[in-house]
C-alpha cells in the first residue's frame, strides 16, 4: 500500500542548516504524496531557501503543538514522520495514539549522541520503525539502548544531484587561489577551531589558499576571536548562513571541502560538496567514514589532530590532478548511492511496508 498523505512533525520549518527534510518534503510531493509539515515552533532565521517557496511548502506548515491534533483530524494522514528522537517523536507518539496512525522517526546524531531522550527504547518500541542516516549511528542505538537492530532502519540522507552538480566548465585562472569551502553550523560539536589551526599551519608552511567558512551559530563569535588570534583575517572569511543557492556556488568553486566535527550522524554538506565533484578532507568520526571513502573521495583523518588535518589539506592543495580524480570519484559515489531518489524510494518502501502490516 503506497503512501498518499503522511504528516511531518518538527522542531521549527524552515530552517537553513535542515534542507534534508526540506528537500525530502519536495521530493515526496514530486511524486503525487501530500504532505502536511507540523512544526512546534515558527523559524528564528531572518531567511530561508528560496525552493521552499518555490515549491510551495511553506503554504502547508502548522505552528504549534495546539494544533497539531486538528491538522491530523483534518488531513487524515496514512501515517506521521518524525525528524528527530526528542520533542517532535513525543509528539508524533502521542498523536499516533490519539488517532490510531501509525508512526516512525528519523534519529540524526545529537539526538542520538549528546541530547537523546531518557525514554529513547520505549520510543523506538512505540514506532513502526526508527529510521537513522548511518550504521555507526544504528550501532551506537542497538548498543546504547538496547533496541534491536532490525528494528532500525538504515536511510542515509539524500541530495538532489540534478542541483547540486560539477560546473560544465571549470576555472583555469591560474592565478586563483585554491579554495577551501566548510559549510557547517557554528556549534561546538563542529569542532571549527581544529580547521582553523590546520589553515594557521598552511600558512606558515607557506601555502597559498583561501578558506570560506558558511554557517552561523552559538560559537560564531568565539570562531571569529580565533581567527583574529590567528592572525588569519587575510585567509579565511566567515560569510555566515547562506541560502542553497549561495551554497551551490561556492561548492562548484571549491577545491576541496571541509569538516571537523567531533561526530556527525551522516553529513548532508559533505554528500553536497561530493556531488559538486569536490574531494573531502573530514575527521573520521560517525558516519562520515560510510559517505568518504578514505584515499578514492577524499581523506580522513582523527579528530583532534591539526596538524594530521592540515597534511591533508595541504596534499590536495598542492596536486590539482589527485583533487581532480577524487572529485570525479566523489560525484560517482554520491550519485550512486546518496542521492535524494534512493533515500525517498527507501522511505516510501518502508511506509509501504508497514502500511500493508498495519491493515
Amino acid at each position: 500500500m503506497t503512501p498518499r498523505r503522511i504528516a511531518y512533525v518538527v522542531h521549527n520549518f524552515p530552517k537553513l542548516s535542515e534542507t534534508f527534510i526540506a528537500g525530502e518534503l519536495a521530493e515526496l510531493r514530486r511524486r503525487g504524496v501530500e504532505v502536511r509539515i507540523m512544526a512546534r515552533k515558527h523559524p528564528s532565521e531572518p531567511f530561508s531557501h528560496r525552493f521552499i517557496a518555490d515549491d510551495g511548502l511553506d503554504r502547508l506548515v502548522m505552528y504549534g503543538e495546539t494544533h497539531f491534533s486538528a491538522t491530523i483530524a483534518g488531513f487524515q494522514p496514512d501515517l506521521i514522520h518524525a525528524h528527530y528522537s526528542t520533542k517532535p517523536t513525543e509528539c508524533a507518539r502521542r498523536l499516533s495514539t490519539e488517532f490510531g496512525i501509525p508512526f516512525t522517526f528519523t534519529a540524526h546524531g545529537s539526538d542520538i549522541y549528546k541530547n537523546a531522550p531518557p525514554d529513547f527504547a520505549e520510543r523506538a518500541a512505540a514506532a513502526s520503525a526508527l529510521v537513522t542516516v548511518s550504521e555507526a549511528n544504528a550501532g551506537f542505538i542497538a548498543t546504547q539502548y538496547g533496541v534491536p537492530r532490525q528494528h532500525i532502519v538504515v536511510i542515509p540522507c539524500g541530495v538532489d544531484t540534478a542541483i547540486f552538480h560539477p560546473l560544465a566548465t571549470a576555472s583555469t585562472d591560474a592565478m586563483q587561489l585554491p579554495l577551501i569551502v566548510c559549510v557547517a553550523r557554528h556549534e561546538p560539536v563542529k569542532n571549527l577551531e581544529l580547521l582553523l589551526e590546520a589553515c594557521r599551519t598552511l600558512r606558515d608552511r607557506g601555502v597559498h589558499f583561501r578558506c570560506v567558512m558558511i554557517g552561523d551559530g552559538a560559537s560564531h563569535e568565539e570562531l571569529a576571536a580565533t581567527r583574529a588570534r590567528l592572525n588569519l583575517e587575510a585567509a579565511v572569511e566567515m560569510i555566515g548562513a547562506a541560502e542553497r543557492g549561495t551554497v551551490l556556488a561556492w561548492l562548484q568553486r571549491a577545491s576541496v571541502a571541509v569538516l571537523s566535527s567531533h561526530n556527525e550522524g551522516m553529513p548532508v554538506s559533505l554528500m553536497e560538496a561530493g556531488a559538486c565533484g569536490v574531494p573531502v578532507v573530514a575527521t573520521r568520526v560517525g558516519g562520515i567514514p560510510e559517505l568518504i571513502e578514505d584515499g578514492v573521495t577524499g581523506i580522513l583523518t582523527a579528530t583532534g589532530d591539526p596538524a594530521a588535518f592540515a597534511d591533508a589539506l595541504g596534499h590536495l592543495l598542492e596536486e590539482p590532478q589527485l583533487r581532480k580524480s577524487m572529485g570525479q570519484a566523489a560525484r560517482r559515489r554520491i550519485v550512486a548511492r546518496f542521492s535524494l531518489d534512493a533515500q525517498v524510494d527507501s522511505l516510501m518502501a518502508l511506509w509501504s511496508r508497514i502500511l500493508v502490516s498495519d491493515t
